[in-house]
């Protein structure tokens, strides 16, 4: 790992049978209405919620590829048993916006590897997308992990996530107007509108494991949403990544499976890596290739790294036209440098 990653993270059956399958129908509807019209248009639906997914902005500077060598907040989001690859307690608060997907999101991730063997991780991301184009979806993405070192080279790790997504308006233009598949499940008391029912209200988990096969070499495997809620905006991926780190610079190469995004099963291929100058300034590039999407994207990312806290963005841009533009800004505070936590941000 280089040291800014070190210093910055380390019957009644078949009725609700039948309801949830009315509910998927609805869902992957909603999601074919796609943000709106203009995004409609140039941006297909599962890459208006980012495939569900939350990251950092070290994460995004990597393309993605950081499910080896992604320790302390990155963890959470992308592979729970790196949590324990290095000794840190850090508390980051995270902003995430799409232009084209009228998206912005914003949350926090605490990650306690220092006060135990046990690591844990708790992360809070809530958003929006297409509040000014009539669709009006926010969403909630909570998660909880923990990870354990079974060895001083093999790390295991467990994430629980609660994911809701509502929607409150509908489409100026086209779709099915104001009806339950585009207009969202509508929720009555007394004979009148309240709101809407969240389309998307569930519980799921990812599962990791990491070899530590030398000093500087880790492999990863990771699956992710696996109860399998079989839809786009929470898919079931299966992957993981190979990184090579030393004091100094990083490079990682990851791919994922993914099961539910669309019609057939699809692969992402994820490469990035990672320079630290003067020993406080992390220079970062990634690169990702979408086959789902037919889309090709550039990340590059910079940061701040000292001992008691960072600052990190990040801009990736899909190289067609259509594709989204992704910004992802981080300000961490590195409690295990206040004295307050026994141990330090040295590595297993």
């Amino acid at each position: 790992m280089t040291r800014g990653a070190l210093l910055a993270q380390r019957s009644e059956r078949a009725a609700a049978a039948g309801r949830a399958r009315a509910l998927s129908a609805a869902g992957a509807l909603l999601m074919a209405s796609a943000a709106g019209p203009a995004a409609a248009d140039e941006l297909p639906p599962q890459l208006a919620y980012g495939y569900g997914e939350n990251e950092t902005p070290r994460a995004a500077a990597f393309g993605g590829a950081l499910r080896a060598l992604g320790n302390g907040t990155s963890a959470v989001f992308l592979n729970p048993s790196a949590m324990v690859e290095t000794r840190v307690y850090h508390l980051q608060g995270l902003f995430q916006g799409s232009p084209e997907a009228g998206r912005h999101a914003y949350g926090g991730v605490v990650v306690d590897s220092v006060t135990g063997k046990l690591a844990g991780a708790l992360s809070f991301v809530g958003g929006f997308v297409d509040m000014d184009g009539g669709i009006e979806r926010s969403y909630l993405d909570a998660r909880a992990g923990l990870a354990y070192p079974l060895t001083d080279r093999i790390f295991a790790g467990l994430t629980g996530r609660y994911a809701k997504i509502t929607q409150d308006g509908t489409l100026r233009e086209g779709g099915l107007g104001d009806s339950p598949v585009s207009g969202g499940l509508r929720e009555w008391e007394n004979g009148k509108l309240v709101g809407r029912h969240s389309f998307v209200d569930t519980f799921t988990f990812d599962a990791g494991l990491t070899v530590k096969a030398t000093d500087s070499l880790h492999i990863a495997v990771v699956g992710q949403n696996l109860t399998y809620p079989d839809h786009g905006l929470l898919p079931t991926t299966v992957g993981g990544g190979v990184g090579f780190g030393t004091a100094d610079f990083s490079i990682e190469v990851d791919g994922l499976a993914d099961l539910n995004s669309y019609r057939d099963t699809t692969f992402r291929f994820m490469a990035g890596g990672e320079y630290l100058v003067a020993d406080h300034f992390p220079l970062r590039a990634g690169y990702r290739f979408d086959q789902g999407a037919d889309q090709h994207a550039l990340s590059l990312g910079l940061a701040y790294v000292g001992t008691q806290f960072s600052v990190e963005g990040t801009v990736r841009r899909a190289l067609a036209s259509g594709g989204p533009t992704t910004f992802v800004v981080g300000l961490a505070y590195h409690l295990e440098s206040s004295g307050l936590t026994r141990g330090s941000s040295d590595s297993f």
